[in-house]
């Protein structure tokens, strides 16, 4: 029961990190307004938030359920499907950090300035963080199936 329990929340917070990434690139969009860059500074936290469920629910999955330490620790998709979740962190910085910069300007009651340059590339970010999020399934699914053991 608790192995389902774990899965379940790993699942869980898997979707919740994907729908707040979504809503993260629905509401970020030139002009900025002061509700729009409010809630965008709040979910970008509750996506950090997630993804850090998403590790924790995964790491407890790996070390005290499913198919025990070993047999991830010997799967070369494993190690990928981790290397992307960590290249999505790492990428993730980039709109996190714009956000963050907001905090003076929000708490002033002012919009946040952006430039077309950096709306772009912060735009570009999160479409590829969505991206690099869809193949992580895959990888999940053919490890599942007993692909990706090393040696």
């Amino acid at each position: 029961m608790a192995d389902a329990i774990a899965a379940y929340l790993h699942y869980l917070s898997i979707f919740l990190l994907f729908a707040l990434l979504t809503l993260e690139h629905q509401l970020f969009r030139l002009p900025l307004d002061l509700p729009r860059a409010r809630s965008l500074f709040r979910v970008d936290l509750a996506y950090g938030v997630s993804a850090g469920l998403v590790l924790a629910t995964g790491a407890a999955r790996v070390l005290w359920f499913s198919k025990g330490l070993d047999y991830y620790l010997h799967n070369g998709l494993f190690h990928a499907k981790l290397g992307v979740f960590i290249l999505v962190g790492l990428i993730s910085a980039l709109p996190t950090f714009t956000f963050i910069n907001w905090r003076n300007d929000l708490k002033a009651g002012q919009v946040p300035t952006l430039s077309p340059r950096q709306a772009g590339l912060v735009m570009l970010t999160i479409r590829l963080e969505l991206l690099l999020l869809l193949c992580i399934p895959l990888l999940a699914t053919l490890m599942a199936r007993g692909h990706g053991t090393l040696g």
